[in-house]
């Protein structure tokens, strides 16, 4: 359901649609993102770049609602929407931890907890021609995690978080740009990931300090580490 592969001095995850081209995040998927993402922070060295890529018109469609339907009663679909929710944030966790710069590649809709996950990288590259970014609790009437709400927060400028998660507005690219939620916009699902693959080699040029990148990260975004349980390291300079 995701691959990783290394191309020069990028990691790059891949979310595939052999089984849904929607990318929903199941306990198989969040698991194998896991995995992945531990991979990546035991081979990273500096020099090296994060991305996040996904085969077909999403991005990633947030939380496997089927599967949690598939329980086949109301309390038991909750419970197994709570086990995915807290499966996402060791994922969340571990992105905001890797010691290298990330950057994600939006092909086409990221949703919900695929929005989330996006939000989460360092850089944000979206497709212009196809997708949008797209909260749809309020329409479905159900409340953020904490960890969703923080995250949100931290990535989406105060001017757009009302009308981005509190009114449900799908965001195209070109509007997110505006908005400051991403960081460019590209013709198609190719030229955005080309263009995130030049932004991760430019960032992987730089060869920061693992621990320090990853500390710093952490201190940009005290809401979000304290949802994810992450907490703080002393970083003693050898200048």
């Amino acid at each position: 359901m995701c691959t990783l592969e290394k191309r020069g001095p990028l990691f790059v995850l891949t979310l595939t649609s052999e089984f849904d081209d929607q990318h929903r995040l199941n306990p198989t998927l969040l698991s194998s993102l896991l995995a992945a993402l531990s991979e990546v922070k035991s081979q990273a060295t500096a020099g090296s770049a994060l991305l996040t890529a996904a085969h077909g018109r999403f991005f990633c469609n947030g939380f496997d609602f089927r599967w949690a339907q598939a329980a086949g009663d109301q309390p038991s679909a909750r419970l197994r929407l709570r086990r995915m929710s807290d499966a996402l944030r060791p994922v969340l966790a571990a992105l905001l931890s890797l010691p290298i710069p990330t950057v994600a590649a939006v092909s086409g809709n990221a949703a919900a907890a695929g929005a989330i996950f996006a939000l989460a990288h360092d850089y944000v590259l979206m497709r212009a021609d196809r997708g949008v970014i797209y909260f749809p609790e309020v329409d479905l009437g159900i409340t953020l995690p904490e960890y969703f709400a923080a995250v949100a927060g931290a990535k989406i400028p105060a001017a757009a978080l009302r009308d981005v998660v509190l009114a449900g507005r799908k965001v195209r690219a070109e509007g997110a740009v505006e908005m400051g939620i991403v960081h460019s916009a590209h013709d198609s699902a190719e030229g955005t990931v080309e263009a995130a693959m030049r932004l991760g080699e430019e960032l992987a040029r730089r060869k920061w300090v693992g621990d320090a990148y990853a500390e710093i990260r952490k201190s940009l975004y005290p809401e979000v580490c304290a949802a994810l349980g992450l907490t703080p390291k002393t970083i003693v300079s050898k200048i």
